[in-house]
């Protein structure tokens, strides 16, 4: 048996433990050892599920890849449905050897998670490219077009042009080959890394707008017809950067 304590262990099985030490710690009888083992175990198949997960989330890019088509841009919005503010879209060129498991679906992540790997995204990413359409293009072209607009101009702004796109949902006015996927910021992680990239964007945008226009709480609700915007609405009226297309906006003008 080892001759060491719970928390000795415990503190062993956050490291790297061998195969031995865990093979030893199986004979080990006491109770709370046992507990420390399962807790392992527990956590070691959490992390393969995981792993395993974001390689599926790579089945397209690798499926480029071995065709030799090495740049390949996810792209993906946000902010199609706010009451203010711009639709933001981003495009993201990931390296071959990108592996950061937990890039997903900006949806899934916390906002600590999320900005965590925007970070991670803008430093390791081969390009990032981001579009923008503002509220007045959104009243006059509609907030489809408005989005494909931006898309377009993400792709646009990448530091390298992209051999193929991977799309959430969409199609752009482009030569560049693309495949639309449904749910794609969950199928791709090209995508998803964009969708990362795109939602934090925004939300700093509209921290900044929150300054600039007090009193509709915009750096807690981005845009969106929370109680506390529509209160803003109501006594200040509405700002430039409010879309006069959608309700209830328009019955503020």
């Amino acid at each position: 048996m080892i001759q060491m304590k719970i928390s000795e262990i415990k503190a062993q099985l956050n490291e790297n433990p061998t195969e031995s030490f865990i093979n030893e710690l199986q004979d080990d009888p006491r109770k709370g050892v046992q507990q420390a083992l399962q807790s392992y175990f527990r956590r070691k198949k959490r992390e393969r599920e995981k792993e395993a997960a974001f390689e599926h989330r790579l089945q397209y890019e690798r499926s480029f890849w071995n065709q030799g088509i090495d740049l390949i841009a996810g792209i993906d919005e946000v902010g199609r449905g706010p009451l203010a503010g711009p639709v933001v879209s981003a495009a993201v060129i990931l390296p071959h050897d990108f592996h950061v498991i937990d890039v997903n679906d900006s949806k899934q992540l916390s906002e600590k998670k999320r900005e965590e790997l925007y970070q991670v995204i803008l430093e390791q990413a081969v390009a990032v490219g981001i579009g923008i359409a503002d509220a007045a293009e959104i009243d006059e072209l509609n907030i489809y077009q408005a989005t494909r607009k931006a898309m377009l101009q993400a792709v646009q702004n990448l530091q390298v042009i992209p051999q193929q796109l991977i799309i959430d949902a969409m199609e752009i006015d482009t030569s560049i080959p693309q495949l639309k996927l449904i749910k794609g910021d969950a199928k791709s992680a090209s995508v998803s890394a964009a969708s990362i990239v795109a939602k934090e964007f925004r939300d700093h945008l509209m921290q900044f707008y929150d300054r600039i226009y007090p009193g509709y709480d915009f750096a807690h609700n981005v845009g969106y017809g929370t109680a506390n915007h529509l209160d803003g609405l109501r006594n200040f009226g509405i700002t430039p950067i409010h879309r006069k297309s959608f309700e209830p906006v328009s019955k503020f003008k």
